[in-house]
């Protein structure tokens, strides 16, 4: 995010804008096809796992807030950071009215978003195999939804607690992940960029914002969780619930992380989602999904409603986005 005064918390400050407007759901548009391949060996379970029961699924209208929740080292429920320093500015402004005490989320159906519909007909995001690798190629423009309109303008609700001023740019994105990833030596922590890609055509970040603080909660996002941070780069915090709702099933590849692994919407037999005391450190575990095309029994990230939401730390051996 883009530097920005920050203005003491209080609720006299939440009195600003009590409008809440209710997150839509994007058009759905096909996904890019995987063929078929060798069916992947399956990994242990990491030596950071924690074996847990799951505590139930988690209320949307109640998701503990992950603020405090960095760790320079795999945790379960927290984001294993790259960065060990984070500046007081570069964030929301003040707490937005999701947030209804300092260890809660409000009622996430009715979190309030960035206004506007921006279409983006140049988008292009494909995912190709060869010779052993994963090919993704796009330019960071959602391929299937609009955007709300950033800079976020005086005249958006919006405004009064995230005053966003960074622009929506084309991005390059050629990336070759591991077809088949492995479990690295001791996973890696998770960097202030890009730590992968959902099937939309945006990047994910890791679950912080600019200071360090849970990003889903602080900051204020369009229609389908995203935003610009202070390089015009489009990005995702989670897996946001224009995603989730196309996602059927016991589990659906919506994306994948740096290191080759899927990012995958799971659920129990309920149709509840997977929380933090099913998955690992890394915010993963191991399980039957459909993998290169064929069910596999394999380790992969999990999205969950609650923090860190997607990615904690990387299983196996990332790439460099960057480069």
């Amino acid at each position: 995010m883009g530097t920005r005064v920050r203005i003491p918390r209080g609720p006299q400050l939440l009195m600003l804008c009590g409008l809440a407007i209710a997150l839509s759901s994007c058009s759905p548009a096909s996904q890019p096809s995987s063929s078929s391949s060798p069916t992947a060996s399956p990994t242990s379970t990491p030596a950071y796992a924690t074996s847990v029961t799951s505590s139930g699924p988690v209320n949307p209208a109640a998701i503990p807030l992950g603020d405090g929740y960095v760790s320079t080292t795999p945790k379960v429920g927290y984001v294993d950071a790259c960065i060990t320093h984070f500046p007081s500015t570069g964030g929301a402004q003040v707490d937005g009215p999701l947030i209804n005490t300092t260890s809660h989320i409000g009622d996430s159906l009715t979190k309030l978003a960035v206004e506007g519909s921006v279409s983006w007909p140049s988008a292009r995001y494909a995912v190709s195999e060869s010779n052993g690798s994963r090919i993704i190629v796009g330019n960071d423009l959602p391929i299937d939804h609009t955007t709300g309109v950033f800079p976020i303008a005086t005249s958006d609700p919006a405004y009064a607690y995230d005053r966003n001023p960074n622009r929506i740019e084309p991005q390059t994105i050629n990336w070759s992940l591991r077809l088949n990833p492995v479990a690295a030596a001791s996973p890696s922590c998770t960097p202030g960029g890009a730590i992968g890609i959902l099937n939309d055509g945006v990047v994910l970040f890791n679950a912080l914002d600019g200071e360090g603080r849970d990003a889903g909660a602080n900051e204020i996002l369009d229609s389908c969780g995203e935003h610009p941070d202070m390089d015009d780069e489009l990005h995702h915090h989670e897996v946001p619930s224009c995603l989730l709702d196309q996602a059927v099933g016991r589990s659906t590849l919506v994306g994948y992380a740096l290191d080759g692994y899927g990012i995958y919407v799971e659920r129990n037999k309920n149709g509840s989602l997977l929380t933090n005391t099913d998955l690992d450190a890394c915010h993963g575990r191991i399980s039957r999904v459909l993998w290169n095309g064929k069910a596999t029994v394999i380790y992969h990230y999990d999205a969950t409603l609650e923090y860190p939401y997607t990615v904690g730390c990387f299983h196996g051996t990332p790439i460099n986005a960057s480069s």
